[in-house]
């Protein structure tokens, strides 16, 4: 089983500035150190293409909606 990266879109990053919009959240199944907070998509792709790890975007809901979730292994 190929490992997975998740991922999430920043909340405060508009589209068109230049900063990276994307922030790694969890990977699964793959030996990783990432340092770097945020990240651009194509450094994603990249990563991801170099270690065999598929790229999952985890969708977020509005302002607020953050809740605590317990994760079932």
């Amino acid at each position: 089983m190929a490992g997975k990266i998740f991922y999430r879109e920043r909340r405060k990053v508009g589209k068109e500035e230049k900063k990276p919009r994307f922030k790694m959240v969890a990977v699964a199944g793959v030996d990783l150190k990432v340092y770097p907070n945020h990240l651009r998509k194509q450094e994603l792709e990249q990563i991801a293409e170099s270690i065999g790890a598929e790229l999952v975007l985890l969708k977020g809901g509005g302002k607020g909606d953050e809740k605590e979730v317990e994760v079932n292994a």
